[in-house]
């Protein structure tokens, strides 16, 4: 019997709304205590959403309050300020 191909699990960005799959996209999670924080590893608990390893995506999400839809919470702008940070340092790499 010829082996199945694996099944890619495939993720949709909140910045550019592209299915991408999901090792490729950078996890954005809200843990129970309300905290909104990257997720770089992808195995952090808590409730996750998706956008690419692209600060543009996470400026578009921002700006069309799609992680506030997400999650249905206020995201105070320290918050995408330091997650502008951590990925334009994880770009860098």
């Amino acid at each position: 019997m010829p082996m199945k191909p694996k099944k890619i699990p495939m993720r949709m960005c909140l910045g550019c709304s592209e299915m991408k799959p999901k090792k490729e996209l950078v996890r954005v999670v809200k843990s129970k205590e309300g905290g909104i924080s990257l997720d770089l590893t992808g195995k952090k608990a808590g409730r996750g959403a998706y956008i690419c390893a692209d600060t543009e995506c996470l400026k578009k999400a921002r700006k069309a309050r799609r992680l506030e839809k997400s999650f249905s919470c206020r995201i105070d702008d320290e918050i995408y300020d330091a997650m502008e940070k951590e990925l334009t340092s994880h770009e860098q790499q």
